[in-house]
Protein backbone atom coordinates (compact mmCIF):
# COMPACT_ATOMS: atom_id res chain seq x y z
CA UNK A 1 0.00 0.00 0.00
CA UNK A 2 1.68 3.13 -0.75
CA UNK A 3 2.32 5.22 2.00
CA UNK A 4 0.71 8.95 2.07
CA UNK A 5 2.66 12.14 2.48
CA UNK A 6 2.25 14.12 5.59
CA UNK A 7 0.64 17.14 4.71
CA UNK A 8 -2.19 14.59 3.22
CA UNK A 9 -2.37 13.22 7.05
CA UNK A 10 -2.11 16.93 8.61
CA UNK A 11 -4.75 18.51 6.21
CA UNK A 12 -7.64 15.71 7.39
CA UNK A 13 -6.65 15.96 10.94
CA UNK A 14 -7.57 19.92 10.25
CA UNK A 15 -10.13 19.46 8.74
CA UNK A 16 -11.60 16.73 11.58
CA UNK A 17 -11.26 19.64 14.28
CA UNK A 18 -12.66 22.12 12.48
CA UNK A 19 -15.81 20.36 11.98
CA UNK A 20 -15.43 19.38 15.99
CA UNK A 21 -15.20 22.87 16.59
CA UNK A 22 -18.05 23.98 14.63
CA UNK A 23 -20.26 21.58 16.19
CA UNK A 24 -19.66 22.12 19.93
CA UNK A 25 -20.33 25.62 19.16
CA UNK A 26 -23.59 25.65 16.99
CA UNK A 27 -27.12 25.84 18.47
CA UNK A 28 -29.78 23.30 17.65
CA UNK A 29 -33.20 25.05 16.19
CA UNK A 30 -35.19 24.25 19.22
CA UNK A 31 -32.18 25.94 21.37
CA UNK A 32 -32.32 29.07 19.01
CA UNK A 33 -36.17 29.17 19.56
CA UNK A 34 -36.22 28.93 22.91
CA UNK A 35 -33.26 31.82 23.43
CA UNK A 36 -36.31 33.82 21.29
CA UNK A 37 -39.15 33.13 23.65
CA UNK A 38 -37.02 33.93 26.53
CA UNK A 39 -36.17 37.35 24.87
CA UNK A 40 -39.47 38.02 24.23
CA UNK A 41 -40.94 36.75 27.64
CA UNK A 42 -37.98 39.61 29.42
CA UNK A 43 -39.33 42.14 26.79
CA UNK A 44 -43.09 41.43 27.82
CA UNK A 45 -41.98 41.99 31.71
CA UNK A 46 -41.14 45.80 31.03
CA UNK A 47 -44.19 45.96 29.09
CA UNK A 48 -46.66 48.56 31.34
CA UNK A 49 -50.67 48.46 30.83
CA UNK A 50 -51.97 51.52 29.98
CA UNK A 51 -55.29 52.23 30.81
CA UNK A 52 -58.10 54.84 29.92
CA UNK A 53 -58.89 55.68 33.24
CA UNK A 54 -55.01 56.12 34.31
CA UNK A 55 -54.55 58.56 31.66
CA UNK A 56 -57.42 60.46 32.77
CA UNK A 57 -56.69 60.53 36.38
CA UNK A 58 -52.96 61.23 35.90
CA UNK A 59 -54.38 64.34 33.91
CA UNK A 60 -56.37 65.43 37.22
CA UNK A 61 -53.32 64.93 39.01
CA UNK A 62 -51.25 67.23 36.67
CA UNK A 63 -53.96 69.67 37.56
CA UNK A 64 -54.18 69.98 41.11
CA UNK A 65 -53.02 66.07 42.47
CA UNK A 66 -54.05 66.70 46.16
CA UNK A 67 -57.95 66.77 45.05
CA UNK A 68 -57.25 63.58 43.83
CA UNK A 69 -54.37 61.39 45.23
CA UNK A 70 -55.56 59.51 48.58
CA UNK A 71 -54.66 60.86 51.26
CA UNK A 72 -52.61 63.76 50.37
CA UNK A 73 -52.84 67.03 51.34
CA UNK A 74 -52.70 70.29 50.50
CA UNK A 75 -49.18 71.83 50.54
CA UNK A 76 -48.75 74.88 52.26
CA UNK A 77 -45.18 75.85 51.96
CA UNK A 78 -43.08 76.31 48.52
CA UNK A 79 -41.96 73.46 46.32
CA UNK A 80 -38.01 73.14 46.39
CA UNK A 81 -37.70 74.06 42.78
CA UNK A 82 -39.63 77.10 43.06
CA UNK A 83 -36.98 79.22 44.31
CA UNK A 84 -34.84 78.38 40.98
CA UNK A 85 -36.91 81.23 39.26
CA UNK A 86 -38.07 84.57 40.24
CA UNK A 87 -40.27 85.40 37.51
CA UNK A 88 -43.55 83.61 38.73
CA UNK A 89 -44.51 85.53 42.24
CA UNK A 90 -46.95 82.51 43.18
CA UNK A 91 -46.18 81.02 46.30
CA UNK A 92 -47.70 77.84 48.66
CA UNK A 93 -50.23 75.23 47.02
CA UNK A 94 -49.47 76.72 43.43
CA UNK A 95 -46.23 76.22 43.11
CA UNK A 96 -46.74 72.16 43.12
CA UNK A 97 -49.15 72.29 40.81
CA UNK A 98 -47.70 70.25 37.80
CA UNK A 99 -49.42 72.85 35.25
CA UNK A 100 -48.04 75.83 36.76
CA UNK A 101 -44.59 74.92 36.28
CA UNK A 102 -44.97 72.89 32.71
CA UNK A 103 -48.04 74.39 31.41
CA UNK A 104 -51.93 73.69 30.87
CA UNK A 105 -49.85 72.96 26.84
CA UNK A 106 -46.90 70.76 28.40
CA UNK A 107 -44.80 73.19 26.58
CA UNK A 108 -43.49 74.84 29.29
CA UNK A 109 -41.32 77.99 28.54
CA UNK A 110 -41.65 76.96 25.11
CA UNK A 111 -45.19 77.91 25.31
CA UNK A 112 -48.08 79.91 26.18
CA UNK A 113 -46.37 80.77 29.86
CA UNK A 114 -42.80 81.61 27.60
CA UNK A 115 -43.80 84.87 29.21
CA UNK A 116 -46.73 86.38 31.43
CA UNK A 117 -47.30 85.95 35.57
CA UNK A 118 -47.32 82.13 34.80
CA UNK A 119 -43.63 81.97 32.65
CA UNK A 120 -41.09 80.04 35.34
CA UNK A 121 -38.67 79.43 32.51
CA UNK A 122 -39.28 75.42 33.39
CA UNK A 123 -39.19 73.13 30.50
CA UNK A 124 -42.27 71.06 28.82
CA UNK A 125 -43.16 67.90 29.65
CA UNK A 126 -44.63 67.46 26.10
CA UNK A 127 -41.27 66.63 24.40
CA UNK A 128 -40.07 64.08 26.91
CA UNK A 129 -43.23 62.28 27.14
CA UNK A 130 -43.61 61.35 23.95
CA UNK A 131 -40.14 60.07 23.61
CA UNK A 132 -39.18 58.53 26.71
CA UNK A 133 -40.20 55.23 28.68
CA UNK A 134 -42.90 55.57 30.98
CA UNK A 135 -40.28 54.21 33.40
CA UNK A 136 -38.04 57.10 32.75
CA UNK A 137 -41.36 59.24 33.62
CA UNK A 138 -42.11 57.62 36.83
CA UNK A 139 -38.14 57.83 37.59
CA UNK A 140 -38.42 61.23 36.90
CA UNK A 141 -41.14 61.61 39.22
CA UNK A 142 -39.47 60.00 41.79
CA UNK A 143 -36.59 62.46 41.85
CA UNK A 144 -34.18 60.06 39.91
CA UNK A 145 -33.17 63.25 38.02
CA UNK A 146 -33.47 65.30 40.68
CA UNK A 147 -33.99 65.01 44.58
CA UNK A 148 -35.99 68.26 44.64
CA UNK A 149 -38.72 66.86 42.19
CA UNK A 150 -39.18 63.92 44.08
CA UNK A 151 -43.23 63.56 44.70
CA UNK A 152 -43.15 60.28 45.93
CA UNK A 153 -43.53 61.89 49.47
CA UNK A 154 -46.98 63.61 49.18
CA UNK A 155 -48.23 60.85 46.76
CA UNK A 156 -48.53 56.74 46.10
CA UNK A 157 -47.12 54.81 43.59
CA UNK A 158 -50.14 54.78 41.78
CA UNK A 159 -50.89 58.50 41.41
CA UNK A 160 -47.12 58.64 40.34
CA UNK A 161 -48.13 56.09 37.81
CA UNK A 162 -51.20 57.60 36.57
CA UNK A 163 -49.08 61.07 36.12
CA UNK A 164 -46.00 58.80 33.84
CA UNK A 165 -48.95 57.27 31.93
CA UNK A 166 -50.50 60.22 31.28
CA UNK A 167 -47.77 62.27 30.27
CA UNK A 168 -46.67 59.21 28.07
CA UNK A 169 -49.78 58.56 26.54
CA UNK A 170 -51.95 61.32 27.15
CA UNK A 171 -50.54 64.60 25.79
CA UNK A 172 -51.38 66.52 22.61
CA UNK A 173 -49.45 68.95 20.61
CA UNK A 174 -51.93 71.95 21.35
CA UNK A 175 -50.05 74.06 18.49
CA UNK A 176 -51.86 71.92 16.40
CA UNK A 177 -55.13 73.23 17.33
CA UNK A 178 -54.79 76.39 19.18
CA UNK A 179 -53.26 79.86 17.21
CA UNK A 180 -51.42 81.17 19.73
CA UNK A 181 -51.00 84.49 18.38
CA UNK A 182 -55.15 84.86 18.78
CA UNK A 183 -55.62 81.91 20.95
CA UNK A 184 -58.28 80.86 18.23
CA UNK A 185 -59.17 77.27 17.39
CA UNK A 186 -57.63 76.04 14.25
CA UNK A 187 -60.40 74.65 11.56
CA UNK A 188 -62.86 73.60 14.45
CA UNK A 189 -66.20 72.32 13.44
CA UNK A 190 -68.22 74.38 14.94
CA UNK A 191 -71.54 72.38 14.02
CA UNK A 192 -70.04 69.44 15.52
CA UNK A 193 -69.17 71.12 18.93
CA UNK A 194 -72.55 72.92 19.07
CA UNK A 195 -74.11 69.37 18.88
CA UNK A 196 -71.80 67.82 21.52
CA UNK A 197 -71.99 70.75 24.23
CA UNK A 198 -75.41 70.86 24.10
CA UNK A 199 -75.49 67.30 24.82
CA UNK A 200 -73.13 67.15 27.59
CA UNK A 201 -71.75 70.31 28.55
CA UNK A 202 -75.04 72.03 28.51
CA UNK A 203 -76.85 70.34 31.50
CA UNK A 204 -74.40 71.60 33.95
CA UNK A 205 -72.96 74.92 32.15
CA UNK A 206 -75.97 76.52 30.59
CA UNK A 207 -76.32 76.75 26.74
CA UNK A 208 -75.15 80.33 27.19
CA UNK A 209 -72.22 79.02 29.00
CA UNK A 210 -73.20 81.36 32.48
CA UNK A 211 -74.86 78.50 34.41
CA UNK A 212 -72.05 78.45 36.00
CA UNK A 213 -69.96 81.24 36.71
CA UNK A 214 -65.91 81.05 37.34
CA UNK A 215 -65.48 84.35 39.26
CA UNK A 216 -67.40 87.39 37.10
CA UNK A 217 -66.47 84.71 34.10
CA UNK A 218 -68.97 82.01 31.92
CA UNK A 219 -67.58 79.30 29.77
CA UNK A 220 -67.04 81.91 27.02
CA UNK A 221 -64.79 84.02 28.35
CA UNK A 222 -62.68 80.82 29.62
CA UNK A 223 -62.86 79.68 26.24
CA UNK A 224 -61.42 82.55 24.80
CA UNK A 225 -58.89 83.92 27.63
CA UNK A 226 -57.23 80.65 28.44
CA UNK A 227 -58.21 77.75 25.49
CA UNK A 228 -54.99 75.62 26.58
CA UNK A 229 -56.83 74.99 30.17
CA UNK A 230 -59.74 74.81 28.91
CA UNK A 231 -59.22 72.25 26.21
CA UNK A 232 -57.37 70.63 29.47
CA UNK A 233 -60.40 70.46 31.60
CA UNK A 234 -62.09 69.40 28.18
CA UNK A 235 -60.60 66.22 27.82
CA UNK A 236 -60.10 65.13 31.49
CA UNK A 237 -62.14 66.79 33.59
CA UNK A 238 -61.99 69.62 37.23
CA UNK A 239 -60.63 68.26 39.50
CA UNK A 240 -63.08 67.46 42.52
CA UNK A 241 -66.18 68.07 40.71
CA UNK A 242 -68.73 65.95 38.56
CA UNK A 243 -67.21 67.21 35.19
CA UNK A 244 -66.77 64.44 33.08
CA UNK A 245 -63.62 63.95 30.75
CA UNK A 246 -64.23 63.49 27.59
CA UNK A 247 -61.87 60.95 26.86
CA UNK A 248 -63.97 58.58 29.23
CA UNK A 249 -67.11 59.80 27.22
CA UNK A 250 -65.33 58.11 24.22
CA UNK A 251 -65.13 61.88 22.27
CA UNK A 252 -62.00 61.89 20.25
CA UNK A 253 -59.25 64.86 20.28
CA UNK A 254 -60.82 66.67 17.33
CA UNK A 255 -63.96 66.01 19.16
CA UNK A 256 -62.94 68.21 22.30
CA UNK A 257 -60.85 70.72 19.98
CA UNK A 258 -64.72 71.25 18.34
CA UNK A 259 -66.51 71.74 21.78
CA UNK A 260 -63.59 74.30 22.99
CA UNK A 261 -64.20 76.01 19.30
CA UNK A 262 -68.09 76.32 19.82
CA UNK A 263 -67.58 77.74 23.81
CA UNK A 264 -65.39 80.60 22.28
CA UNK A 265 -68.27 81.65 20.55
CA UNK A 266 -70.77 81.81 24.17
CA UNK A 267 -71.47 84.64 25.44
CA UNK A 268 -68.42 86.61 27.02
CA UNK A 269 -68.31 89.30 30.48
CA UNK A 270 -66.71 91.83 28.20
CA UNK A 271 -70.43 91.90 25.75
CA UNK A 272 -73.10 91.64 28.21
CA UNK A 273 -72.35 90.69 31.82
CA UNK A 274 -75.47 89.11 33.73
CA UNK A 275 -76.75 90.81 36.55
CA UNK A 276 -78.76 89.91 39.29
CA UNK A 277 -80.56 91.99 42.73
CA UNK A 278 -78.66 91.22 44.88
CA UNK A 279 -76.89 88.06 46.09
CA UNK A 280 -79.36 85.17 44.86
CA UNK A 281 -81.45 83.01 47.57
CA UNK A 282 -80.46 80.20 48.54
CA UNK A 283 -82.78 77.19 47.42
CA UNK A 284 -85.92 76.12 49.61
CA UNK A 285 -84.25 72.39 50.05
CA UNK A 286 -80.77 74.11 51.01
CA UNK A 287 -81.86 75.37 53.95
CA UNK A 288 -79.97 74.70 57.15
CA UNK A 289 -76.87 73.00 55.48
CA UNK A 290 -73.48 73.51 56.20
CA UNK A 291 -70.43 72.93 54.59
CA UNK A 292 -70.68 75.31 52.10
CA UNK A 293 -67.38 76.04 51.06
CA UNK A 294 -67.34 72.22 50.43
CA UNK A 295 -68.96 72.45 47.05
CA UNK A 296 -69.20 76.00 46.33
CA UNK A 297 -65.32 76.82 46.33
CA UNK A 298 -64.45 74.92 43.34
CA UNK A 299 -68.20 74.43 41.74
CA UNK A 300 -68.07 70.70 43.37
CA UNK A 301 -71.19 68.67 41.31
CA UNK A 302 -72.81 71.72 39.48
CA UNK A 303 -73.12 73.89 42.39
CA UNK A 304 -72.35 77.78 41.30
CA UNK A 305 -68.53 78.50 42.19
CA UNK A 306 -67.87 81.48 44.27
CA UNK A 307 -66.17 84.38 43.08
CA UNK A 308 -62.48 84.71 43.89
CA UNK A 309 -62.81 87.49 46.45
CA UNK A 310 -65.16 84.62 48.49
CA UNK A 311 -62.11 82.53 49.39
CA UNK A 312 -61.90 82.37 53.31
CA UNK A 313 -65.44 82.73 54.28
CA UNK A 314 -67.59 80.40 56.27
CA UNK A 315 -70.83 79.05 56.31
CA UNK A 316 -72.49 81.95 58.60
CA UNK A 317 -70.88 84.58 56.78
CA UNK A 318 -72.76 82.80 53.35
CA UNK A 319 -76.15 82.74 55.35
CA UNK A 320 -75.52 86.26 56.09
CA UNK A 321 -76.11 87.68 52.50
CA UNK A 322 -78.02 84.66 50.70
CA UNK A 323 -81.58 84.36 52.55
CA UNK A 324 -83.32 80.40 52.05
CA UNK A 325 -86.85 80.94 50.05
CA UNK A 326 -89.75 79.64 50.68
Amino acid sequence: MMRKPAWYLAGLLIIGLALLAISCSSTTPAEEEEEEVVGEEEEEEEEVTVTKASIVRGGLLYDKWWKIADGATEPTGDNPLWSLQSSNTRTGADTWRCKECHGWDYQGMDGAYAGGSHMTGFTGVHKPGSTRMISEMLEIMKGGNNANHDFSAVMGDGSLQDIANFLSEGLIDDTQYINYSTKGVIGADLDNGKKLYDGTCASCHGSDGWMIVFGDEGVGDLANGNPWETLHKIRFGHPGSAMPSSINTGWSTEDAVDVLGYAQTLEKATEEEPTTEGPPNIPADHAGRTGCPMCHEDGIAGAPQWPTDHAGRTDATCSACHQATG
